[in-house]
Parts: structure tokens; sequence; C-alpha cells
């Protein structure tokens, strides 16, 4: 069966990374029930770190660990793996090119009921600036599973995002995670859509809204940084503008990356993600993402606009 949670889907990948590899090591900071790092502790109770709410000291263990050859993976919610642990990050991790992977967990909005200091709205624009890393936003569970195998084989620092919700998989559960390569998801002529995370189902139902008025093509940017202009524009291919669509600030995310990425060769933009805002509490998930106009309907009234 597919995988339908993406923090689900990472807590298996450890498992059986951690079954071929015995240096992999988890380190959970007192969220493990949430993150999926039990699994892992079930699994080998002796490879597995529970630090208590201490996410800077779990990050400084996690450097060292990866000095004497391990391959640690810290866990915990995305605004705590990235923001309470920022200095240990950029200093122990960033600056030495450490071979540490970070998942931040119940990423984005994702965390509907826990409001503004449970969300991660600006956790891409600060993993990408810091040199060395590379930062990867995953669309579907099966993704997921597959990034985290490819984080493995990368040599050096990741940023792993994570959704925390239940939701249909699209991508085949074998299909190979290939770091810094955009996926077309809907092939198209007149506006791309290039969507990161859950934002990619919500681009390919706003590109389904418009079958037979707007060729539209949809992109899966799952990997943030690196972003390769050349892959960029190859995945434009026809389309002579373009809708970006994140989970996460408009300023320093997808946005922002795919901006850079065409700078020397610019097309005409749109954003959609949150426009300089903190997230808030709601009773569901699709409350929260009607409420800051992260849907199909706005999705599609972007594309609209950007083709006149």
């Amino acid at each position: 069966m597919p995988h339908t949670n993406q923090r689900t889907a990472y807590g298996q990948a450890l498992v059986d990374m951690g079954r071929k590899n015995k240096n992999i090591v988890v380190l959970d900071a007192d969220l493990g029930s949430s993150t999926m790092g039990r699994m892992f502790e079930n699994e080998f109770p002796d490879r597995h770190l529970e630090v208590g709410i201490a996410e800077a000291n779990m990050t400084s263990m996690a450097a060292g660990l990866a000095l004497v050859g391990k391959v640690p993976f810290t866990n915990s919610f995305a605004v705590f793996s990235t923001g309470r642990s920022y200095d240990q990050i950029r200093q122990s991790i960033a600056i030495g090119n450490v071979n540490v992977k970070i998942c931040g967990s119940s990423a984005g909005l994702s965390d509907f009921g826990d409001g503004a200091t449970h969300q991660s709205i600006e956790d891409i624009a600060i993993m990408r600036a810091l040199p060395h890393f590379t930062v990867i936003s995953p669309f579907d569970a099966n993704e997921a599973y597959q990034a985290a195998l490819a984080a493995v084989e990368h040599n050096g620092p990741v940023y792993l995002r994570l959704n925390r919700n239940d939701y249909d998989s699209i991508t085949p559960e074998d299909k190979p995670f290939i770091i810094g390569e955009p996926v077309i998801m809907k092939d198209g002529s007149d506006v791309a859509v290039l969507a990161t995370g859950y934002m990619v189902h919500v681009a390919l139902e706003a590109a389904k809204s418009l079958e037979g008025k707007v060729s539209v093509k949809v992109v899966n940017i799952h990997t943030i940084k690196p972003l390769d202009s050349g892959k960029v524009r190859a995945a434009l291919g026809a389309c002579k503008s373009v809708v970006t669509v994140e989970e996460h600030s408009i300023i320093g995310g997808l946005g922002s990356a795919v901006a850079e990425a065409l700078r020397h060769d610019p097309v005409p933009m749109e954003f959609i993600g949150l426009n300089d805002t903190f997230g808030r509490s709601a009773h569901n998930y699709k409350e929260l993402l009607e409420y800051f106009e992260l849907t199909p309907e706005k999705v599609a009234q972007a594309i609209l606009k950007i083709k006149k």
C-alpha cells in the first residue's frame, strides 16, 4: 500500500535504512511519537537518543556524532529544528559542511491547531541561506520516503521538510528521488505552476479546473536548494509565465529561489504563499489553507491573471 502520511513514510525509511547502515543514528527532542523517530527507537534502541526539550543540544550532539563517522538524523517540529537550533546549525554543521540530516516535521501550516508558535513559515528561507545545505520539501509521502533515502546518500548537511497530515500519494512508491531535479507532473504550454510540498496537489487541482481554457504545466520543485537555473528553464519549456505556490512565506522561499534562478532570463511571475504574516490556529488544515488563500481557486485566479 502507498504511504499516506509523510511522517510515517519517513519513520519507515529510517528503519529500512538503519537495517542496512549501522552508522545511522536518530535523535529526538521529546517529540518522537510525532516525528516518528519512535519507529527507529523501537527497532534500534541503542542507536536512538532522546535528548528532551533541548533542540540546540541535540544539534550539537549530531554534529559530534557525524564527525566520528555516524550519519545522524535530528527530528523535531520544523519551527524548532531550524529556529531554536539556528546558531548550532550554523556554527557546528554548516560552516564545517558536516554530514547531518535535519528533519523538520509538521512544517508550514500543517500543525493547524497549535498556531503561529508551532507553524514554520520561514524555515525554507533560513535553511537555504546557509552555505552547504541542501533543502528538500517532498510532495507526498512516497516521495518523502525516497527523499530520506537520497539524503543518506548525499554527503553533506540536508534539511528535510515534512507535512503533518494524511493525503493521497501520487508519486510511484519506487520512483527514485533525484536531488535538484524538477518533476513535471502535468504538461502544458501557456503557464507553468511551480509548487512544492502539499501545494503540488493544490496546483494540480487548479490546472484541472482550467482544462480547455489555459494549458497549464505543473512542476514539482521538491528541491529548493540547489535549484539549477538550467533545469528550471528546461522545466518551463514553452511556457512564458510562472506561478509559484508554497506553504511558506513568499519572502525567501520557493518563489524567491525560482526568481533567482531565472534572473538572467526573467519571465512574468506571480507568487502564492504567506504574505509577510505568521500562521494562526484553526479547527483543521483545510480551514487554515483557505484562510491564507492557498487553494486551487486562488491558484487558478493567479494563472488567469498572469496569462492576460
